[in-house]
């Protein structure tokens, strides 16, 4: 069982969809350039006034001045033919591309058609049948969500199903061998035929499948050759060619050749946002969200620039990729005029959150994403991430990585036990100190010699120097505790050799203090909280 997803007059309706503001207006797209651009589709509103397909666009503009014309965009036709397949594989893993606003998809075991390998026609009041009309309405419905005007045909063959999907009252079903009787009235037309058989064919005075069906096989074969044979075979509803399932791109893709070259940023973001709602509106029905989007620029006269945007986390957010965009493109303007672009999305599976039953509601992942990457933007990404310790024994060692927070734990952890531990808040620069010491015996047994004991100094008062640092530190030292003696680097150009101290002063701050033994100068680099 196969269906057919058919848009007529691609190229027009893969413009108006980059373009729905047109879609009430007279448009024609046409192919050539200057007087002789030759019209491909035209609108409803157009076809009425008397446009027809063929005409040149002088010869159109003299019935309809007010004719809106487009040339036909190569980029929007490809962005609509894979937002077209991506709809066919939301309802088949097995889709074939055709081209030109043509899909195929194999429906065999889809739970709406009931029993697989049976169809029947829409007249007959079985559950079959209208499982089929069912899932074709359904596949109208999505290609109308994705801005696509298309018409569905089903039947046990490609000819038949594409034949039906032709037919005004969409969605058609074909019955499973009534292919024959199906095409039997229809206009030779409906095949396609070679302009020479087709000619050939009218002098023979056939008009209508059947008639050429009706003929026999041989005598055809001679005479047309084996083109004919073959055109005989589909008359007859024998259509051997299998479905050629195609491999989805691991890219999605939405691009627009514009009317005219932009020199200026405000008019390309116009555009580029209506590409952007495109193509996250595609990722969106499969479930994906970007993590890295490509730009490439077409400029003019000629000339390609291409740059790559790395985004923290995946996100959908439209407004977050556009923000991405404007700042890529101020902080490196391209060197000509933008002729077209195409924005391709690298996709990735969006994080997921824990929802709660009773407590306040989790922070959602995209919009943690969404933030973040507008955080890279403004800061730049080297700034932005999830920090990380370093091995070493000085504590303001650190790095910054990507932020990959772990999925949500399935299960509740246990409540730990035991007493709860201090937090240090790190200052970053550390702020220097003026402190008052004072000689104190070691708390260390005596030297074996029977002598005294060393001194060593402890603070007994600190200030901050500056009188702006945050946070102000000043008082008496109640409790002091140390030193705790650090030595790293000494075969380096930078090495650290400090005296560490924790300090609780008279209104109850509790910080670490350490001295540079180099220099002899005081600072405080945490706060106990």
């Amino acid at each position: 069982m196969i269906a057919c997803l058919f848009v007529p007059l691609f190229p027009l309706a893969a413009r108006l969809r980059a373009e729905p503001e047109l879609k009430d207006e007279a448009v024609a797209v046409c192919e050539g350039n200057g007087s002789a651009a030759r019209l491909v589709a035209a609108t409803r509103k157009a076809r009425r006034a008397g446009i027809e397909a063929g005409m040149t666009l002088p010869q159109a503009r003299a019935i309809l001045p007010k004719l809106v014309a487009r040339g036909r965009d190569r980029a929007c036709e490809s962005s609509a033919q894979e937002a077209l397949l991506e709809v066919a594989e939301s309802f088949s893993p097995r889709v074939e591309d055709a081209g030109e606003g043509v899909v195929y998809l194999e429906l065999d075991g889809h739970p709406m058609l009931g029993v697989p390998g049976e169809i029947t026609p829409l007249t007959t009041p079985s559950s079959k049948g209208r499982g089929a009309a069912s899932l074709g309405m359904a596949i109208l419905l999505a290609a109308e969500k994705a801005l696509l005007p298309a018409r569905v045909g089903v039947a046990a063959s490609k000819l038949a199903a594409r034949v039906a999907a032709g037919l005004p009252g969409s969605p058609t079903v074909v019955a499973d061998g009534e292919e024959q009787r199906f095409l039997a009235p229809l206009p030779l037309e409906r095949l396609a035929p070679a302009l020479e058989i087709a000619a050939t064919l009218d002098r023979w005075g056939l008009h209508s499948i059947g008639d050429f069906a009706k003929l026999p096989e041989g005598q055809v074969g001679s005479r047309l050759g084996e083109a004919g044979r073959a055109l005989h075979a589909t008359a007859r509803g024998i259509d051997p060619r299998p479905l050629e399932p195609r491999l989805p791109p691991p890219v999605f893709t939405e691009g627009l050749e514009l009317e005219w070259p932009l020199a200026t940023l405000e008019p390309f973001l116009f555009v580029g946002h209506a590409a952007l709602e495109r193509l996250v509106r595609r990722l969106e029905t499969q479930a994906l969200a970007c993590t890295r989007l490509d730009v490439a620029l077409e400029l003019d006269p000629g000339g390609h620039d291409a740059r790559s945007i790395a985004l923290p986390a995946p996100t959908r957010d439209v407004k977050t990729l556009l923000t991405l965009v404007r700042l890529e493109l101020e902080a490196r303007p391209p060197g000509a005029a933008v002729a077209g672009f195409s924005f391709t999305a690298h996709p990735d599976a969006p994080r997921r959150a824990q929802l709660t039953l009773f407590g306040p509601a989790a922070l959602s992942p995209d919009r943690l994403a969404t933030t973040i990457a507008r955080l890279a933007a403004l800061l730049g990404s080297d700034r932005v991430g999830s920090p990380r310790s370093v091995d070493g024994h000085r504590p303001e060692r650190l790095t910054l990585t990507g932020y990959a927070p772990p999925p949500p734990p399935r299960v509740k952890p246990a409540p730990r036990d035991g007493r709860g531990l201090l937090s240090v808040r790190v200052l970053r620069p550390p702020v220097e100190l003026e402190v008052l010491l004072e000689n104190a015996p070691l708390t260390l047994p005596s030297p074996p010699d029977g002598g005294r004991g060393e001194k060593e100094i402890r603070p007994v008062s600190v200030r901050t120097l500056a009188p702006d640092a945050a946070p102000p530190i000043a008082g008496s030292v109640r409790v002091a505790a140390g030193p705790w003696s650090l030595e790293e680097g000494w075969w380096t150009d930078a090495p650290a050799d400090r005296d560490y101290w924790d300090v609780e002063l008279t209104d109850g701050g509790l910080y670490r203090i350490y001295r540079d033994r180099d220099g002899g100068h005081w600072f405080a680099d945490g706060v106990y909280d």
